[in-house]
């Protein structure tokens, strides 16, 4: 599924798209722009807003995990329709959500499959610990059981997957849906220096 940072066409000098008048102030200068006789392209479909109602779903939006975390970008629907994600800042969207999209469609939120890795250890203390290190390290993690037992699941990552081995766990690749453990700690909480992404203690709640 293909999905961009938001970059709308805007005036010189202007910033990326942020504010949603903005862009449709840009939009709407675009359009005043175009020579006599020249159709306008089609205006970009905004999505701003979780939805909670009944109506149902008319399309649906399929991201990994990493795109799933950004509040604004651009991207396609299922049906092949381009919309603006304008969510507020620290959104992270679950499979499984549900958005109202500018034009009135419900569009559905499905956590695409990528790469994964799953750790498996022979006791639960060896689980506890390989969980231990992968917290420590701000990793962002899927706690899960099936009928194999209990499992950590991580993207993949080649020196993790060493560590993991190291602690004495069974390491497996996969293709799966990645839904990771929401933070512990409320959104915006930081350990000093760290500034990445995809950590346990930068994610809202679900």
């Amino acid at each position: 599924m293909h999905a961009d940072p938001v970059t709308a066409p805007s005036p010189v000098g202007a910033s990326a798209l942020s504010p949603v008048s903005s862009a449709r102030a840009t939009a709407g200068a675009a359009c005043a722009a175009l020579p006599a006789g020249q159709a306008a392209a089609p205006a970009l479909c905004l999505i701003e807003a979780r939805y909670t109602g009944d109506a149902p779903v008319a399309d649906r939006l399929e991201l990994d995990f990493n795109t799933r975390s950004k509040s604004r970008l651009r991207a396609r629907l299922v049906s092949g329709a381009e919309v603006g994600l304008f969510l507020p800042r620290g959104t992270i969207l679950r499979g499984g959500d549900r958005l109202l999209a500018s034009d009135g469609r419900v569009v559905a939120v499905v956590s695409a499959p990528e790469e994964l890795l799953e750790a498996r250890c022979a006791t639960s203390i060896e689980l506890a610990r390989a969980a231990f290190h992968l917290g420590n390290r701000h990793v962002a993690v899927q706690v899960g059981r099936d009928a194999g037992g209990d499992w950590l699941r991580i993207q993949a990552d080649h020196v993790l997957e060493g560590m993991l081995v190291g602690l004495g766990a069974l390491v497996s690749w996969l293709r799966a849906p990645f839904e990771p453990e929401a933070g512990a700690y409320a959104p915006g909480h930081q350990h000093p220096g760290d500034g990445s992404g995809a950590r346990i203690h930068l994610m809202a709640g679900q």
